[in-house]
């Protein structure tokens, strides 16, 4: 009995000493590279549409705001508007729409009668406000709200210039490992308009990328769900100077694919419009990431 309680403590050690296993080796070949296209076209065709269309950011200051295409207007809408499709209300955190008479609006395809809300005090903006093709809605810059307006035939839209992309390459799509923080915590961010956004971290990711050890800072968008705003040695060269954009996600190994031949530009590349966060200190690399979105053409 005592030999067989013996053989059996041995198995277990051994057992306990076996080293992790590791993690499943990527997929390669034709079926990766035409998902990286995939990605990117359903990119490009997102961006087109909700990106490339922004023609105005108003700030709202309280008070009455009338809006139109008339110059005469606090907001000017694009000129094939009426002159005068209501006023927007600023007061106590509220913003309101108050359409002019004559002038029906919608949300999601479906008219609207009366005052309609905006924005509510410590809630996120209602949906897109469409007059005709024009859209507008409440955007948060910091602590600083304003009227974000979008219009599909306008001069932002017809002059964006497109993407451009590096050659889809293996060497930059690796495995990092995620390395806790011991709490959990909320990051004051400062984005391009110069207002801070709190963006939530948990930790930092790790990874060799062509020879050389990498450390990232992700913010978490939701429960393993990584989003990645950083500089690299190409930043201003090859790729844009502010900032480029990567997603990812948390496996339950502690694991996570970066695969830098899905890097973007920000909107803030090619439109004036928008507002995007400024990496953090330590998410500005020397390394040079040359995959994903080159730089933005457009403003040559």
């Amino acid at each position: 009995m005592r030999a067989r309680r013996l053989i059996s403590a041995v198995f277990l050690v051994a057992a306990c000493s076996r080293p992790a296993e590791e993690p499943a080796p990527l997929p390669t070949g034709e079926e990766w590279v035409e998902s990286v296209n995939a990605w990117r076209a359903k990119h490009e065709t997102d961006y087109r549409r909700d990106w490339a269309t922004i023609a105005g950011l108003h700030f709202l200051e309280p008070g009455t705001h009338s809006i139109g295409s008339a110059k005469a207007n606090g907001i000017v809408l694009p000129a094939d508007l009426p002159a005068t499709v209501g006023k927007v209300v600023v007061a106590d955190g509220w913003v309101r729409y108050e359409p002019a008479p004559g002038i029906t609006p919608t949300q999601n395809g479906k008219p609207l009668t009366g005052t309609v809300v905006l924005k509510e005090p410590d809630k996120d903006p209602a949906d897109e406000v469409a007059v005709a093709d024009v859209k507008f809605a409440v955007h948060q810059s910091g602590q600083r709200l304003s009227l974000r307006v979008w219009d599909p035939d306008g001069k932002e839209a017809r002059e964006f210039a497109g993407f451009e992309w590096f050659p889809i390459q293996e060497n930059y799509r690796v495995v990092a490992k995620f390395i806790p923080d011991e709490t959990p915590k909320k990051m004051a961010v400062v984005n391009t308009y110069g207002d801070p956004d709190l963006y939530p971290t948990e930790g930092v990711v790790e990874f060799t990328l062509n020879g050389e050890i990498v450390r990232l800072r992700p913010f978490t968008t939701r429960p393993k769900r990584f989003y990645f705003v950083f500089r690299d040695g190409s930043s201003g060269q090859e790729t844009y100077e502010t900032a480029r954009f990567l997603y990812s996600d948390l496996q339950d190994d502690g694991t996570t694919v970066l695969d830098f031949n899905e890097a973007y530009n920000p909107p803030c590349a090619f439109n004036k419009y928008t507002t995007c966060p400024i990496p953090i200190k330590e998410n500005r690399l020397a390394v040079r990431i040359l995959a994903g979105e080159k730089a933005y053409k457009g403003h040559d």
